[in-house]
């Protein structure tokens, strides 16, 4: 290890910047969207059962393996199984950082030109009508080269959050942006409620309908749990590395599933609350933000400010997740190869961008180089990603406690600034178990989907 590794100044900063990591656009789209379809208020109880037994189980992992070593995935597997295969998990994770930025910053393009538009008023024509909307939506993304301009952008903003380094780059920003995304969420939230016909949205979100909790919502709250905090990447482990031996790991984890999960139902709360104030289709997905939202907004008084703040709030947590993940690959460049921060940054940020280029070139630019897995390319790569890399890291991390590095030497570098509070070995055995078991059979019902054409649960 460096004797001049970069840490975290402050142990807010940390918990801001690995918060940050966690709360991306899914947090903003996709868990009301669940929530709101899948029983509201029981699928909420669902999650956080599950997020507090999967996800913060290997969130500490992640953290702990972080900090013991002071390297990137690749190197702290290394360091602690010297010899051995376990090294694969850490090159897993970095290369699911790779796959996933470069989908990710294609998307935050997207953002990018969405927050241009609203505040030059373009989105006063689409008041009330979604299938402009729509049109105007699908014309950006599969036309050639306006989409990748704005995914340079994006990707040219990580660059230069990352090149400045840990202290002066991911934690300054994130210090600026998290307080920013809660602030912005918060006043959405209350303008959503002041609404005629907002708290229906609430009704839609948080009521609790466990006739419409179904064995396929739990299995999606399950997998939702895991995906939310940025697990099986080497994120968490990465941003651990920069830690001190005097940070509770365990209060920081908790820290970040907090404000995780309360920017989630934030989010849902500003979303539904003026989508149905307004009449509009409470849609899944990508949808919801770049089709339904725009014409919801245009139909407000003050629509174009309502609405470029909710796109800059976006764009906000889009970059501190898309940092972090871009800094995984940085710091494998870093710790293994000997590169200083500048040259890994810039050169795999680039290379990164162009593959990125190529994901929204398949959308309808016209070239789809995956045309033989039946999807565009972006598609296979979140498919991938999503799929199979993440719960296969986080799963094998969870393994790797358990079977290879042991409770013991696990639960001694937890107890490093705790004083002496001390954790059952076996509980902490049959959480990690539990939530190794959980996204082992959430891969199954993946696996088994593929192979029948139908889930065995799902």
């Amino acid at each position: 290890m460096s004797q001049n590794r970069e840490q975290w100044g402050s142990k807010l900063g940390f918990i801001l910047a690995a918060s940050g990591s966690a709360v991306g656009i899914g947090n903003i789209w996709k868990y009301p969207s669940m929530a709101g379809q899948n029983g509201g208020g029981a699928f909420t109880l669902v999650y956080l059962a599950c997020i507090f037994v999967v996800g913060l189980s290997i969130v500490i992992a992640e953290f702990v393996i972080g900090r013991k070593t002071q390297l990137s995935p690749v190197g702290a597997f290394e360091k602690l199984a010297p010899g051995t295969n376990w090294k694969w998990v850490g090159y897993l994770g970095v290369s699911s950082a790779f796959v996933i930025l470069s989908f990710y910053g294609v998307v935050g393009g997207w953002i990018l030109k969405y927050i241009i538009d609203s505040f030059s008023g373009g989105f006063d024509a689409l008041a009330g009508n979604p299938e402009v909307a729509g049109t105007m939506f699908n014309g950006f993304i599969t036309s050639a080269w306006n989409p990748v301009i704005y995914q340079v952008l994006f990707m040219m903003l990580c660059i230069g959050v990352i090149i400045n380094g840990v202290k002066g780059g991911i934690e300054k920003w994130s210090r600026i942006m998290m307080p920013m995304i809660i602030v912005l969420l918060g006043v959405l939230a209350i303008r959503g409620m002041t609404l005629p016909g907002g708290i229906e949205g609430l009704s839609f979100l948080f009521n609790p309908r466990f006739e419409d909790l179904t064995a396929s919502a739990i299995v999606l709250a399950l997998g939702h749990s895991f995906f939310t905090v940025s697990l099986g990447m080497g994120t968490m482990i990465t941003y651990g590395s920069y830690i001190d031996k005097k940070q509770n790991l365990l209060n920081s984890a908790l820290w970040v599933i907090f404000l995780d999960t309360a920017i989630a139902m934030l989010a849902g709360v500003a979303i539904f609350t003026t989508v149905f104030a307004l009449g509009a289709n409470p849609a899944e997905g990508p949808g919801l933000i770049f089709i339904v939202l725009p014409t919801v907004f245009a139909q407000m008084a003050g629509g174009a400010i309502w609405s470029t703040m909710f796109f800059i709030l976006l764009f906000m947590a889009a970059l501190t997740s898309a940092i972090s993940i871009l800094e995984v690959v940085t710091a494998y460049f870093i710790d293994q190869k000997g590169w200083s921060r500048k040259k890994a940054t810039i050169q795999f940020g680039a290379v990164i961008t162009v593959v990125g280029a190529f994901c929204s070139f398949s959308l309808g630019g016209g070239i789809n180089i995956t045309e033989f897995l039946g999807m565009p390319f972006m598609d296979f790569m979140d498919y991938l990603s999503s799929k199979y890399m993440l719960p296969i890291g986080g799963m094998l991390t969870a393994i790797f406690v358990l079977k290879k590095w042991g409770i013991s030497n696990y639960l001694a570098e937890l107890k490093n600034g705790m004083g002496e509070k001390n954790f059952p070995p076996q509980l902490v055995k049959a959480i990690l178990t539990i939530a190794a078991a959980i996204v082992a059979f959430i891969l199954f019902n993946e696996v088994y989907a593929e192979i029948f054409g139908k889930a065995l649960i799902g």
